[in-house]
């Protein structure tokens, strides 16, 4: 079904892998005059396995089950938004009748509460459901933001929101570049390339080109988004987003050089040395080989990955605002998942 002219017939996705300054660049659009870019609480991502098991969705009191539950989950989002979302509404709104309908109706929602005339969604796993964003959006609009994968492996080790071993975040960026690249050249003019180290050296430039392919006027408060309200409260709520509330770092990269070894880096370019070579990241290690661990290594990985988890969480208690409520999401995520695998189809 396509949008009907009353809503935003051309809504932009940030989309690539996390860590790769994803929330920079939210924060940065959402201070457009024209741009309303609420921290994502990725309903596609959390609710897509989840869907079959509501039943046939074009059945109303099917339809309102989802749409109540995913509700739930932005009660107990991480970045809780100022705007209430009524569960009648989004069932009117929803279209399709589905979860990709029921998620285009909260952000309208929340679209017409900011006053704003766009909206735009920074769920960077939104790159696993660009076709279907395209079949109701033809006009909807792509930013891939890509960053060299070592220095996502550094910014991933610290986060609560990514997997930690060098090893997983590699493979994990190597995937979804894939299909950065494949959206690239099925859909030129709907996407637009964007790296996390040209945003930092000239970030007036860079931001400017992202103005002309979004066809948005230049504002220069996109340069001060920093000293806006959801800045500020970004950086309040999580020391993952921490930056958010700062002008933008111009020396945030290569970073790896400092904070991986030397069998860390040899790691994440074996697995991504293809990925790396497309997007025009040099290679320390021309010839890294290949990378396939066997039994005894990937338990070794998964254990360190376990063991820096722990470390990010106990940090993560002591310092953010929103740690609470991350553990809510998931015991209500997880109650969800049993819930669904008990449920019969329907």
């Amino acid at each position: 079904m396509a949008p009907s002219d009353a809503r935003c017939a051309n809504p932009i996705f940030i989309v690539g892998t996390e860590r790769s300054g994803s929330n920079l660049l939210r924060v940065i659009l959402d201070a457009h005059p024209r741009i309303d870019l609420p921290h994502p609480p990725h309903i596609m991502k959390y609710f897509g396995e989840l869907e079959s098991s509501y039943g046939d969705l074009e059945e109303r009191e099917n339809l309102r089950a989802l749409a109540r539950d995913v509700l739930r989950l932005l009660k107990v989002h991480i970045y809780p938004w100022d705007t209430p979302i009524d569960l009648e509404t989004v069932l009117a709104d929803a279209a399709p009748r589905d979860l990709f309908g029921v998620f285009v109706a909260i952000y309208e929602q929340h679209l017409r509460a900011s006053g704003k005339s766009r909206w735009g969604c920074k769920s960077t796993f939104m790159i696993h459901c660009a076709e279907r964003v395209l079949e109701t959006f033809p006009g909807a609009r792509f930013l891939w933001l890509v960053r060299d994968p070592r220095d996502v492996a550094v910014s991933s080790r610290k986060s609560v929101f990514s997997p930690y071993h060098p090893y997983l975040t590699a493979r994990l960026w190597a995937e979804q570049q894939r299909l950065g690249l494949a959206l690239e050249a099925e859909h030129p003019e709907e996407t637009l390339r964007v790296r996390y180290e040209d945003l930092l050296a000239a970030p007036e430039d860079e931001l400017k080109r992202v103005c002309a392919f979004l066809d948005e006027s230049w504002s220069p408060r996109l340069l001060t988004f920093f000293d806006t309200p959801n800045a500020r409260k970004s950086a309040r709520l999580s020391s993952d987003w921490s930056n958010t509330a700062r002008p933008i770092l111009t020396g945030n990269t290569r970073k790896y050089r400092k904070e991986l070894d030397d069998d860390e880096v040899w790691m994440v370019e074996a697995v991504a040395r293809a990925e790396m070579e497309a997007l025009d990241y040099p290679l320390e290690y021309p010839e890294p080989g290949a990378l396939s661990p066997g039994l005894r290594q990937q338990l070794g990985i998964r254990l360190l990955d376990e063991a820096w988890h722990m470390k990010v969480e106990l940090r993560s208690l002591r310092e953010d605002g929103n740690h609470w409520r991350r553990w809510a999401r998931g015991a209500a995520l997880s109650l969800l998942q049993v819930r669904a695998r008990l449920t019969p189809e329907r």
